[in-house]
Formats: C-alpha cells, structure tokens, sequence
C-alpha cells in the first residue's frame, strides 16, 4: 500500500503531466494555425466573453450590485491568470494604487496629476523592462487599456467636484458624482468583454450596466444577442481571412533578401498589401469584443428617431468606413475608435488652454506613441499620421476652393478613376506607416524605408511646401477674401 507521501507525489506528478498536456496540446494547435502560443491563448480568452455574458444575462442581470462587480473582477483576474499567470499582479497593484489615490487626494488636480504619472509611469517601466524587437504579447497589452481606464476614471472623479455649469455637456456625462469603491473600481477594470483588448468606456456608463439600465426594453434582459452574434460573425470572417493569408503576408518577408531585390514597384505594391492586411488582426479582435460589450448591454447606446436601439457604445470599428474610405482621415475615423475618442476627451480638448489645435493635435499623438510603447517605430508611426493628415487637409481645401480643380473633381465618369487613385496613395502610404509601428526598431523600419527611398516622407514633405504654392496659382483672390469673409 503506498504511503500518504508517495500518494501525494503521484497526485502532484499526475497534475503537473496534465498541465504538461495542455500546455503541449495548446502549443501544437496554435503551430498547426501558424499562431504562437500566447496569440492562440489571447484569441480562446475573447471567446470566453460569450459565455461569460450568457451566464450574465441569465443570473445577473438586476441582481445586486456587489455580485456583478465579484463576477466581473472574478473572470477578469481568471483571464489574466491563465495569460499571464501571477503577472496579473501588475494591474491589481495599480488598480489599488488608484483607489488610494481617489480617497486620499480627493477630486484635485493634485489627484489627476499623481494618476497620470503613477499610471504612465507604471506602464512605460513595464515597456522598458519587457521590450523585445518582436511583438510579444504580455502583461503589458491589456495594461496599457487599463491605464487609460484609471486615467480617466481620476479625471472624471476630479470632473464630479465641480459645479456642473463649469463643465462642458461631455463632461457633465461622465463626471462622476458619488465615490467609487475598490469593488467598483475593481469591476470596472476587469470587466472581461473589454479587459484584454478594449474598448475604452466609462465608469458611469460601467455603473449603467450594474444597475440594469442598458436594456432597449427596460425591466428585462436587452433583445441584443442578434446584433451581437452579427459582429461576432464578423469577426469570424476576418479571423479566417487572416488565419490563411497570414503565412503568405508578413512583416518578416519586408526584411527579406527576396525584398530587396525585388523591383521598386513590386516593393509599394507589397507594402500596400500588407498595410491593409496587417491591420486585420486588430479588426477581428475589436469586433468579436464588441459582440461581448453588446450581449451584455453594454454596447446600448440609446434609441434612434425611430425607435430602434443602438448598440455601437462599444464600438471599436465601423468597417464599412474602414473598407472604403479613400482618405487617412477616414481610416482613423473608423479605426480603434473608443480610443481616439478617450484621447479626444480626455488629452486634446483639455489642452484647449495652449490656443493652438495643431500644437494640440501634436502632443495627443506623441501621447499615443508613447502610450503604445518606447520603440522608435510607434514615434516615427505617429509623426508620419501627424503629416498626412495636415497634408490630406490642404489637399482637401485646395480643391476645394479652387474653381478650375473643382470643376475637374466634379467630373463624373473619372470619378472611379480618382477614387482609384486615392485608394492606391492611401493604402501604400498607410502600409509604409505600418512598417515602422510593426517592426518597432529603427534597424528594421529604417531598412525597409530605405529600400524604397523614403518615399512616405519625401512625398508628403514635398507636398507640404509645395501646396501652399499651388493655392496662391489655384485660388483666385475673390475666393479668398470671401473665405475671411
């Protein structure tokens, strides 16, 4: 008979070759996919959404506030365990940090400063210490939707003090008037439709959902599982899209010997692709998240002049936009949306005080790069947005304003033509941007770069001065004074 020594060996070495199993089986399946491990993990953890808002609605719903503030910090904490094991002790750490910060310091500047340090700070550190010059997913992806979670929770906290004829009709929907408590917070943060990958909502529109507010139809569970199941379906498609192409389509092929060589025409056009293609794995995320944030309520935004209910709260992507927008402009709109608007919000209308939008506009995207990471590529990513877009809006206003060029864009059947065109510069120009926020080090993007002439920065460089010119040509000077005017 074996001793209870020997039985808990045996019972601890079955564990472990179980885990060993798992582990392996996960690990073989993700290869199969072409995926590693951690991605494998990240896309198993998204899914878990949906059953975790099924449970939701059937249990939860109008039930008492610290039971869905329990469950959502539970399956939250269970999420960042099982990707990123007892790391998770990174984002309890600053989420305790917050709630001292808030009772402590109270709704002062003070309090808004200290988060915005402690928070960037905690984040950038986790940057430097766990940089590599691959993409890597780690405890650093889901805490950087975090910071900006306490960021702006400490904002709207500091907003709530006010008198409320101070604030504007957007501050005045999220200022938060009562105190928030460490479950709060801590179900706020770990809400499992948005902990991982976004989106970005507030707490007052977190607290909405406690309370059973987000329904179309109020007293009862929301009529929201065909919209969600619609984006999930979405999302399915451009998961399988990107399952088989990306072995074809990659970031490494652009450090390639192969790549080099090729023609210069077959390196934009490669660039171009893979621009486009590159950008899918974050669609498919955002999309299948959405589904979850719209199955639990949370994605109702209201009721429209028909009656019929919203659910786009916590939507990240409009993607018709994303697929047909000739513009940057129109990309950005469409793209990673809930997190644009957070640094609408709560970076670029609060620097209103500088007096000048373009200085503002600046400084929110140098914010951006550094919120992403400290590697050149997210810089140099940002710069080349803050130029295209500055660009794209003189382009536009030339047009615009004068008659000859109007006249000429009017044109009907060019217009497929132009809209060609367009969507060649804004893909390819979109793509060289990409390259150095996916390759991360200057040794990289600055060999791609250079084999393809710097072609992004010499061409809307040039544009930049050179379109000033062109409008003095262009506009007649009737048109400019009626402008004033």
């Amino acid at each position: 008979m074996a001793s209870a020594a020997e039985a808990d060996m045996e019972a601890e070495l079955t564990r472990g070759l179980l885990w060993d199993f798992q582990d392996l089986s996960l690990n073989k399946l993700a290869t199969s996919l072409g995926a590693s491990e951690q991605a494998l993990r990240l896309i198993i953890s998204i899914f878990l959404g949906y059953p975790f808002a099924l449970f939701y609605r059937r249990y939860l719903f109008y039930k008492d506030s610290y039971l869905i503030h329990l469950f959502h910090t539970f399956t939250g904490l269970s999420i960042a365990y099982y990707n990123f094991g007892t790391q998770l002790y990174h984002s309890l750490l600053c989420i305790v940090l917050q709630f001292l910060i808030l009772r402590l310091m109270g709704r002062t500047i003070t309090a808004v400063l200290t988060t915005f340090c402690v928070q960037m700070g905690y984040l950038l550190a986790g940057y430097y210490n766990t940089a590599t010059g691959t993409y890597d997913i780690k405890w650093t992806m889901p805490h950087c939707v975090l910071t900006l979670k306490l960021i702006g929770l400490a904002i709207d906290y500091y907003d709530g003090g006010k008198d409320q004829k101070s604030l504007t009709s957007e501050q005045q929907i999220y200022a938060i008037r009562g105190v928030p408590s460490l479950l709060e917070i801590s179900g706020f943060s770990y809400f499992y439709g948005a902990f991982l990958v976004g989106p970005q909502f507030s707490m007052n529109h977190y607290m909405k959902l406690v309370r059973g507010e987000l329904t179309d139809v109020p007293g009862k569970i929301p009529n929201s599982t065909i919209p969600a199941l619609r984006r999930l379906a979405l999302g399915l498609v451009y998961l399988v899209g990107y399952t088989l192409l990306s072995p074809h389509i990659t970031e490494d092929y652009l450090l390639s010997d192969d790549y080099e060589n090729g023609s210069f025409w077959f390196r934009c056009m490669y660039m171009l692709i893979w621009g486009k293609f590159v950008l899918y794995k974050y669609v498919t995320c955002w999309l299948v998240t959405e589904g979850v944030c719209i199955l639990t309520g949370l994605g109702f935004n209201g009721l429209d002049e028909y009656g019929t209910a919203k659910w786009d709260a916590c939507a990240n992507m409009k993607v018709w936009l994303f697929e047909t927008t000739p513009r940057f402009t129109g990309t950005i709109a469409s793209f990673n949306i809930n997190t644009n608007a957070w640094v609408a919000r709560y970076f670029f209308k609060r620097l209103k005080f500088l007096g000048n939008k373009v200085l503002s506009q600046g400084l929110s995207l140098l914010f951006l790069a550094l919120w992403h990471g400290l590697h050149s590529g997210y810089l140099v990513c940002f710069q080349m947005e803050f130029l295209i877009v500055i660009v794209e809006r003189q382009a536009a206003s030339l047009i615009r304003d004068s008659p000859v060029l109007s006249r000429l864009a009017s044109i009907t059947v060019l217009q497929p033509l132009y809209y060609l065109a367009q969507q060649t510069i804004h893909w390819l120009f979109m793509g060289y941007s990409m390259t150095a926020f996916c390759l991360f080090t200057w040794d990289k993007w600055m060999k791609v770069y250079k084999s393809i002439y710097f072609l992004g920065h010499v061409f809307f460089l040039s544009l930049l001065f050179i379109l000033p010119y062109v409008r003095k040509v262009m506009v007649p000077r009737k048109e400019k004074l009626k402008k004033m005017e």
